[in-house]
């Protein structure tokens, strides 16, 4: 078996998931993650997989009418899901997007 030098050291791996713990957190997260790359929507995409796995994927494929198969590859590292997709998460998770004016435009 072939280990990274990391984890020889007992270093792990950051997964947002573990920090993920409330509405607020998550909400939270995904402002943050809309504020630091506004022009990236895989970054939007890959927070949402993160508090999906946090709040448990087989739930939330129950939610949403899609699999969990589905929402992992929607959600993952090289997803891009459609935007109905994205809607049936963010109910599915108790959360909403909101439109707000952006200022005055550069």
């Amino acid at each position: 078996m072939n280990r990274t030098a990391a984890e020889k050291l007992g270093i792990k791996a950051f997964d947002a998931a573990e920090y993920l713990q409330s509405d607020e957190d998550c909400a939270a997260y995904l402002q943050a993650c809309l504020e630091q790359a506004p022009d990236d929507a895989a970054v939007f995409a890959r927070a949402l997989g993160d508090i999906a796995r946090a709040r448990g994927m087989m739930q939330l494929a129950k939610d949403t009418g899609l699999t969990r198969e589905g929402l992992y590859k929607a959600l993952g590292e090289q997803g891009n899901p459609s935007f109905s997709t994205v809607m049936k998460v963010m109910r599915a998770l108790g959360l909403q997007i909101s439109v707000n004016p952006q200022g005055a435009h550069a």
